[in-house]
């Protein structure tokens, strides 16, 4: 291979544009904003981060379509789409930080959140699986970081040290399986192990790959039984921190993982591939662990964590059909689950730097605090339970949709189907509980009114109306693939 290293340099112009804003935000911070007051760094740090990160979007739109340095990435449909979607939660992120409580060490918090981005769209395009772990790592490291960046709080070292070490013991898994793969195939190219899985078949040394590389990516998406870790980090990390851990992170894991399967491990091109009947047991096992254990929970954020646990068996489902119906479903799922969890964690953030938002109590009578907070935490809770017209719904419903297309009402993804429908009924209940508490309850007595920042605001803002305009014109987002 001839080394193209200007090529690669245009392809990774986004992720080029993330690391030196990151760069340029501690340096700045360093000597220009050293001598400000802490809320003004803070401040200063966070509009250099998104100029950054809006930087990144305009770069990603213009970049050329194709394989990057000799196909170890590729840019494509779904990658591009994953790269500017992951690109514009961050953003949101950003913007969602302005309503909370300033980080004690401002440019080193923005600086890792955009090390964490850039490693979560080289994971999006990656083609090969030294490349996918390489981006995995810079992510997960970044987020590990994230969970602890709260040093007033015990809870949050806690997330951070938690998070940590499953997430040490996951890479080890997905590392042992990736070098199973490695020796079978001979290639670290995913069309090359696939080409030489279809020509040796399944073997019983392919399936211990298979779980070992469900098990790190399990971890990843926090699904049932690997899900042990996500409770106590989105309790415990600063909202923005959990936020983008909850969307981002999740859509960058989902979209190499069904690169990984449907691309990399497939063993024959007739009949189910060796991994199907595995997923299909943690998507069931996901959905009916978050949604039941979701309705014992009286702390929001425990409850979104569980929330989160339910969503990822129904991203698996939508794994499992990405091979006949395209990824398009997959993607539309997981990027307005992204854009409706990070208003939720904006909702939060804004009502933290004011008092407390743990138990679901400390949303009682936000109608009357703040009736934009309150209103955009419905939009955002009623598109995660899947209520139309918001894009929770239409996400659902293409999902199922095709599960049904593909199995038929009794093949593996059709109970799966009638088992995601009979837990949305369930997640309604408890979605309900935190409308409850925040549009009907009364507020505590001599509680204050919220006072919103312009730029959190408008984030939530636009979060909100980007979930009622790709419910009401989904083509937006499926017209891309």
């Amino acid at each position: 291979m001839n080394p193209d290293y200007a090529g690669l340099f245009r392809a990774l112009r986004p992720e080029c544009a993330l690391v030196v804003g990151a760069l340029a935000v501690i340096g700045l911070d360093l000597t220009l904003y050293r001598s400000r007051e802490p809320a003004a760094r803070f401040r200063l740090a966070l509009w250099t981060g998104s100029l950054a990160v809006s930087c990144a979007l305009f770069a990603g739109l213009v970049a050329a379509r194709g394989p990057v340095f000799g196909a170890v990435m590729v840019l494509d449909d779904l990658s591009v789409a994953a790269r500017e979607a992951i690109l514009v939660l961050t953003l949101l992120t950003l913007a969602i930080a302005w309503g909370g409580r300033p980080a004690r060490h401002p440019a080193e918090f923005v600086a890792v959140i955009l090390f964490a981005a850039s490693g979560l769209i080289v994971m999006a395009a990656a083609r090969q699986l030294l490349v996918a772990y390489l981006g995995l790592e810079l992510a997960s490291l970044s987020l590990y970081v994230l969970a602890g960046f709260d040093p007033e709080r015990p809870e949050s070292a806690e997330a951070a040290l938690k998070y940590f070490l499953y997430g040490g013991m996951a890479a080890a898994f997905l590392l042992f399986g990736f070098s199973l793969l490695y020796g079978l195939a001979g290639s670290l190219d995913f069309a090359q192990i696939a080409a030489q899985l279809r020509l040796h078949g399944t073997s019983p040394l392919l399936q211990v790959a298979i779980v070992m590389v469900l098990v790190g990516f399990g971890f990843k998406a926090a699904a049932a039984p690997f899900h042990l870790w996500a409770p106590d980090v989105y309790e415990g990390a600063p909202a923005p921190s959990a936020a983008l851990i909850a969307s981002a992170s999740k859509l960058a894991g989902f979209t190499l993982l069904v690169r990984l399967l449907w691309h990399g491990l497939v063993a024959s091109p007739a009949g189910s591939p060796p991994w199907f009947a595995s997923v299909a047991v943690i998507a069931g096992a996901s959905m009916l662990l978050g949604n039941l254990a979701a309705l014992a929970q009286a702390n929001v954020r425990r409850l979104l964590a569980y929330s989160a646990i339910a969503h990822a068996g129904t991203l698996l489902l939508a794994v499992m059909v990405a091979g006949d119906a395209g990824p398009g479903a997959l993607f539309y799922y997981a990027a307005t689950y992204g854009v409706a969890t990070v208003g939720a964690f904006g909702v939060i953030a804004v009502v933290e730097s004011q008092g407390s938002c743990q138990a679901l109590g400390d949303l009682a009578g936000l109608h009357r605090r703040s009736p934009l907070l309150a209103g955009c935490l419905a939009v955002f809770i009623l598109s995660l339970a899947g209520i139309p017209p918001l894009a929770g719904f239409f996400g659902k419903f293409t999902v199922f949709t095709a599960a049904f297309q593909q199995g038929g009402i009794a093949g593996a993804t059709g109970w799966l189907a009638f088992l995601a429908i009979a837990m949305s009924a369930v997640a309604l209940y408890y979605y309900l509980i935190v409308l409850k508490q925040a549009l009907v309850a009364p507020p505590v007595p001599g509680a204050p009114p919220i006072r919103v920042s312009p730029v959190a605001a408008a984030a939530l803002l636009a979060a909100a109306a980007l979930l009622v305009v790709l419910g009401v014109a989904p083509d937006i987002l499926l017209g891309l693939f």
